[in-house]
């Protein structure tokens, strides 16, 4: 799902660590210094993107954090997209692990648990969130990208909640399809009111959501 199971997480990393917005910084020794340093730039491109869009936000910027010029930057990837594709590419990978084995989890499971997530990396959440608005423009180099996400990502949370229904573990009158649209939407929504006031529990109100709408009655 966007924001959630949309696309290609945070299991043992083994030596890693995990930064505060969620991505993975190397300990001392266990890479190269120049892998180190490339994910030092990711990073803290999730900040700079995070707060100022992919657009807005500048390489210079970027550079500047990790202590090099936007030239040296450029020694590891060759453009403001390459870079961003890197954050995406480490951010889904987060998305995946945190939701756990769809083998063994279902998707509302799976859902909860990206929930629970996110709340934990506001790094992270606030990037999707702003990039995703910002894509919103249909002008927007990764307009069509998105669409495609939240497309596809519908589709498949429309088959899983089939499956669930199938297993009388979501309820039979509501139409798979559309709750796998509305789920996201739910999803979203909470991840911005919880960026504007973070005292909105968003695991509670995604569980609430979850046991008024997709639950069968008891």
């Amino acid at each position: 799902m966007p924001g959630t199971l949309a696309g290609p997480g945070i299991g043992a990393r083994g030596r890693e660590r995990v930064t505060d917005e969620g991505m993975p910084r190397a300990t001392r020794g266990s890479y190269p210094k120049g892998q180190q340093r490339r994910q030092r730039i990711v990073d803290e491109a999730v900040l700079v993107f995070g707060r100022s869009g992919v657009t807005s936000g500048s390489l210079r910027e970027v550079a500047k954090r990790v202590g090099l010029t936007p030239a040296g930057l450029l020694h590891h990837f060759a453009s403001k997209e390459e870079l961003f594709a890197e954050v995406l590419r480490q951010r889904d990978e987060h998305v995946r692990a945190a939701a756990g084995d769809p083998r063994e989890h279902t998707l509302v499971e799976q859902m909860g648990k990206v929930v629970a997530y996110n709340a934990t990396t506001r790094g992270l959440t606030s990037l999707y969130t702003v990039v995703v608005a910002e894509a919103s423009d249909p002008d927007h180099p990764a307009h069509a990208d998105f669409a495609a996400r939240y497309r596809e990502g519908a589709a498949r949370a429309a088959d899983l909640l089939r499956a669930g229904q199938a297993a009388g573990e979501v309820r039979a009158d509501i139409d798979p399809q559309r709750a796998a649209r509305l789920l996201s939407a739910v999803m979203d929504g909470l991840q911005q009111q919880w960026l504007l006031d973070p005292s909105v529990d968003m695991p509670a109100h995604f569980a609430e959501f979850v046991r008024g709408y997709l639950q069968p009655p008891h």
